[in-house]
């Protein structure tokens, strides 16, 4: 009983803390997580609504199923996009491609001036999107995925990483940069939630190790 009501007050106190923390977030205009997916909590709950299933076969993937570095527009395609939103002080040539800036890559905390080290990557790559349901997809869906801008899904780090990362889920990669392990597991949910994707047993519990560091 005295177990129970201890359980109680700690849950309390921190929905009291929570909602202190939203409270105080939104009075500074900023969103709960760095980059905009839900943290903490929030992520959790996301977590819990994902469909758990084992990954399904390789079979017929290709990274062309997923058509991607689409036009933008303004003469922009994707990664030109994602290259000039995510470095500081960028200057574009009149195609649209970076002759400068300054990148950090979240992953592993590197500082880059030249936008050719670094590779775009899918937060969610499409490899285990395809194992997770994007199979299924019809084309149109899967331009939209390897292209989303909206959804924490595409950043630029350093290429040493992106490669190092591959087509692995958090259940056998994460981050060299342990600061950024709850906004990489918060925009790993994020993605699979947004696009209805499964998840695996030991990815779950990857997600939820990762989580704690929120």
């Amino acid at each position: 009983m005295v177990a129970a009501l201890t359980v109680g007050v700690a849950a309390i106190a921190l929905t009291a803390c929570s909602e202190m923390t939203d409270a105080v977030d939104e009075a500074l205009g900023e969103p709960t997580g760095s980059s905009g997916a839900p943290n903490g909590p929030d992520a959790a709950t996301q977590l819990a609504e994902l469909t758990v299933a084992a990954e399904q076969p390789m079979t017929d993937y290709s990274r062309d199923a997923f058509p991607h570095w689409s036009s933008q527009g303004e003469g922009c395609n994707t990664r030109e996009v994602v290259l000039e939103r995510d470095g500081t002080d960028v200057v574009t040539d009149d195609e649209c491609r970076a002759e400068s800036g300054t990148w950090i890559s979240v992953y592993d905390d590197e500082e880059f001036t030249d936008g050719g080290d670094l590779d775009i990557d899918h937060t969610v790559p499409l490899a285990a999107a395809w194992r997770s349901g994007a199979a299924d997809w019809d084309e149109e869906r899967r331009e939209a995925f390897a292209n989303d801008l909206e959804a924490p899904q595409l950043l630029a780090v350093s290429a040493s990483s992106n490669r190092s990362k591959g087509d692995q889920t958090p259940a056998d990669w994460v981050p060299p940069a342990t600061a950024y392990h709850c906004t990489y597991a918060s925009d790993w949910i994020a993605v699979k939630h947004a696009y209805e994707l499964t998840v695996t047993e030991d990815e779950v519990a990857a997600l939820e190790k990762l989580l704690a560091t929120c």
